[in-house]
């Protein structure tokens, strides 16, 4: 016998979660995102302007490019000269904080929403995510919620975050396998490495 209840998906209420906005601000979000926001025609300023519009804080240099995804930019933070590559999600139900120099790859994943496996309605079991200055999330990796990624700090390729990675920490996952761990970086690891 299991010691969870049985999911009752219909009892979901969704308790605790705040959206930021009313559904006016939300739906426009939307329309205005799908049409505009992650178009490869959509250049840059704009794209930046638009979100800043929406209630996101952007710093001076970033780079968002085409195919962004961004839930709620009303809950996005970002630092001055970060990159954001093509593809990458930032599902932000919960607030997302980007320092300054962050790269969030091509395809990355950041995720601050999940769900009380407990909870016999599935109630959200949310978290911000913060990656500090200079640290760098490559491609298709995933951070889940409640996690910071250290300064200066390296996730790579495919890893998957679910705890803290500490400053200049590295977090990586071989081809086939689950991340394998934090590691301390030193000087002479090199990029290859990460």
């Amino acid at each position: 016998m299991s010691q969870f209840p049985t999911r009752r998906l219909a009892g979901f209420t969704g308790a605790g979660y705040d959206k930021g906005r009313n559904p006016a601000v939300q739906a426009m979000w939307l329309l205005v995102s799908g049409l505009i926001v992650i178009r490869w025609w959509c250049p840059v300023p704009l794209r930046t302007a638009i979100l800043r519009s929406f209630g996101a804080t952007i710093g001076s240099g970033v780079l968002i490019r085409h195919g962004v995804k961004i839930h709620w930019p009303w809950k996005l933070t970002v630092g001055d000269d970060c990159w954001i590559g093509e593809g990458a999600w930032i599902l932000n139900l919960e607030p997302v904080t980007l320092g300054h120099d962050v790269c969030i790859s091509q395809d990355v994943l950041l995720c601050t929403g999940s769900h009380d496996r407990r909870s016999p309605t599935f109630e959200f079991d949310n978290a911000p995510i913060v990656v500090r200055d200079g640290a760098w999330v490559a491609a298709r990796a995933t951070v889940l919620r409640g996690c910071t990624i250290g300064r200066n700090a390296v996730v790579g390729a495919t890893a998957l975050v679910v705890s803290d990675v500490p400053d200049d920490g590295i977090v990586t996952a071989p081809a086939g396998a689950p991340a394998n761990g934090r590691r301390p970086r030193s000087a002479a690891t090199t990029m290859d490495e990460a």
